[in-house]
C-alpha cells in the first residue's frame, strides 16, 4: 500500500508521487516512515533522504526543515533538496571552504546568529558532499 510523498523547497516542488517508504534525517536521528505511520511533525536536519518508488531507492541531499507524517501522506518542507546529479562537488567544496574561513574569522560571542547561519551552511554542504561521494563509490 503506497503513500504519497511531497518534497518542497522554496524554489520548487522536488518530488510528488507514491512511494513505498521514506527515510529522512530527523533532528533526533534517522526516521523511517511506512504507509499507516502514526501522525507526527518533526524537524529535518541536513543529511540524506531516501525513498523507494517501484522497488528503486532514490536519494536526495536535504537541508533543514520540517516533515509532517500522516497515515496517507508525508510532506517535507526543506531549504534544500537536490539529487546527486544536481550537485557540483567542486562548487560545494569551495562554498564550504569559504564558510569555514568565515567561521574561523568571527567572534562567536558577538555574532551568535551569524555563527549559526554559517554552521547551517556547512551542514548543508556536508550533506551534499556525502551524497555525491557515496554515489561515486556505488
Amino acid at each position: 500500500m503506497p503513500e504519497l510523498l511531497e518534497i518542497v523547497t522554496p524554489e520548487r516542488k522536488v518530488f510528488s508521487g507514491e512511494v513505498e517508504n521514506v527515510y529522512l534525517p530527523g533532528t533526533e536521528g534517522e526516521l523511517g516512515a511506512l504507509p499507516g505511520h502514526a501522525p507526527l511533525v518533526t524537524g529535518v536536519s541536513p543529511g540524506e533522504l531516501r525513498y523507494t518508488v517501484d522497488g528503486k531507492v532514490e536519494e536526495l541531499a536535504v537541508g533543514s526543515g520540517f516533515a509532517e507524517v500522516t497515515q496517507e501522506k508525508i510532506t517535507i518542507l526543506a531549504d534544500l533538496a537536490v539529487t546527486d546529479s544536481e550537485i557540483d562537488e567542486k562548487k560545494v567544496e569551495e562554498a564550504m571552504k569559504r564558510a569555514e574561513e568565515s567561521l574561523a574569522s568571527i567572534d562567536s560571542s558577538d555574532n551568535a546568529e551569524e555563527v549559526a547561519a554559517i554552521q547551517a551552511s556547512i551542514s548543508k554542504s556536508m550533506a551534499q558532499l556525502n551524497l555525491k561521494r557515496k554515489r561515486r563509490r556505488v
